[in-house]
């Protein structure tokens, strides 16, 4: 009889906190193997499954963000690395920027089959190593922004102290991933931190709704160390590269008009810095639309671990993690858009994409280096 079922429900859940959880997971609907609710935050099971067409509009969006993403970053990797006008060490962070994008789609094929599945189907494992590829390609990506923000601001407003090789280049990228790795390794091993589902259960990240001292210093060092401190220096380097073009500018202006001419720079030098306007705009805008994405990430996170987690119902979870695949999916159509010498290379490679694109001249700069020219040569 139903009201014995009842009974027995309560009764177990009073004697087997587990048992607690698979009456209530059975009574929600939510699709979870028993074996796998002690992995689960009970927050999450405090609400309904969502109708099934959530999950299939989700894993749909997946599949479209997972094809752009893949096509476009893996057209970045390829061209960036093979042209041999684009192997400069300034764009040895812009691979490595593609490569954690293109990481980070590479997971989705398990949160795609949780979603047509409507749930936690792929059990601890696929949220292991859907969350452990998750934290590499997003600590990774943004500790990689602020390697792109430093190298430009470097090559503008500091153009004497040293120009970057490909092996220091390398190195950075070597140490940038020295420290992105541990902030995967320590949760996965469960020595600080663990990996858990979210939201909708389809998904994994690091566990940020334990209410425990260990997992709340857990949340806020990850925080600061892999969001406040990359998102500082990219604020800081970029609003420094400001402030000295402006100044820069400026002082070319005045010393124009006391000469009684209308500009300083011949038409080649124009048409040259032109040419380096448009990637220090592409660079900027890829590191902005990292902050935009992942700002949402770090306040929702910041919330479950400090403020009130009814706030944090499975929907709102969503949106956040849609943002930062999107992002993912921008990053290499920014470049597409908006780098003057690979859209000559994906025009001489793929000329059926139609892209028209010509240079000041056959030596017009490309990467920051040639910044540091046009720098020398106007002071």
């Amino acid at each position: 009889m139903p009201f014995l079922e009842h009974l027995s429900d309560n009764y177990t859940a009073v004697l087997r906190p587990e048992a607690r959880l698979s009456a209530e997971t059975r009574y929600l609907g939510w699709n979870v193997a028993p074996e796998d609710l002690p992995h689960i935050p009970e927050h999450w099971l405090k609400y309904p499954e969502p109708e099934a067409s959530l999950h299939y509009l989700l894993g749909l969006l997946y599949i479209a963000f997972t094809i752009f993403a893949l096509v476009g970053n893996g057209l970045v990797i390829w061209i960036f690395s093979s042209a041999k006008s684009l192997r400069t060490p300034s764009n040895v962070f812009i691979v490595n920027l593609a490569i954690c994008d293109f990481l980070m789609m590479v997971k989705t094929p398990i949160f795609i089959y949780n979603s047509f599945t409507r749930g936690f189907t792929t059990g601890y494992l696929g949220c292991q190593i859907f969350a452990f590829i998750g934290s590499l390609s997003g600590i990774g990506a943004g500790a990689t922004n602020a390697c792109i923000a430093y190298d430009r601001y470097n090559t503008i407003a500091r153009p004497f102290e040293g120009k970057l090789t490909h092996t220091k280049a390398i190195f950075i990228t070597c140490l940038v991933w020295a420290y992105t790795i541990p902030w995967g390794l320590l949760p996965l091993m469960e020595i600080w931190g663990r990996f858990v589902p979210e939201g909708y259960l389809t998904s994994c990240t690091f566990d940020y709704l334990t209410n425990t001292f260990d997992n709340r210093m857990f949340v806020g060092t990850i925080f600061t160390f892999s969001y406040v401190l990359p998102m500082s220096l990219i604020i800081y380097y970029y609003s420094q590269i400001v402030s000295h073009v402006v100044n820069h500018e400026k002082a070319l202006r005045e010393q124009a008009k006391k000469m009684n001419v209308d500009s300083l720079r011949s038409n080649q030098n124009q048409a040259n810095s032109s040419v380096e306007v448009r990637i220090a705009k592409a660079a900027i805008t890829v590191c902005f639309l990292f902050v935009a994405s992942w700002t949402p990430y770090a306040v929702l996170a910041l919330i479950g671990a400090f403020g009130d987690k009814s706030l944090l119902t499975p929907g709102v979870t969503m949106f956040p993690a849609c943002a930062c695949k999107f992002v993912a999916c921008l990053d290499p159509y920014v470049y597409a858009i908006s780098h003057p010498r690979y859209r000559v290379e994906l025009q001489k490679r793929l000329p059926w994409l139609a892209i028209t694109e010509t240079l000041p001249s056959d030596t017009a700069s490309t990467t920051t280096e040639a910044t540091t020219t046009n720098a020398t040569a106007s002071s």
